[in-house]
């Protein structure tokens, strides 16, 4: 049986969680490289035009969050206090 594919309104969900739990990431460094990573991948995703493909690549995509999600929680437990040179403000 063939999986059918996400609609629209699922695929922009599945971005949109990326990029919340992506900002939720206290490194800098981390937070930009998921959030790039994840809008890289769904730029790449989006020419899918068979309908297992596609669903293959959502159902990923929901596998990637839920450990994104589970490294949001293990890098604030040992995050540095101090913050990286690039967020510090000006005064």
């Amino acid at each position: 049986m063939a999986a059918a594919a996400p609609s629209k309104a699922q695929v922009l969900s599945l971005f949109r969680a990326f990029l919340r739990t992506g900002r939720k990431f206290s490194d800098y460094n981390i937070r930009e490289y998921t959030v790039r990573r994840a809008a890289d991948a769904f730029r790449d995703n989006r020419a899918l035009a068979d309908a297992p493909a596609a669903a293959a690549a959502f159902a990923d995509g929901k596998q990637q969050l839920e450990v994104a999600k589970r490294q949001v929680l293990v890098y604030s437990l040992y995050a540095p206090k101090a913050k990286s040179v690039v967020e510090m403000k000006i005064q």
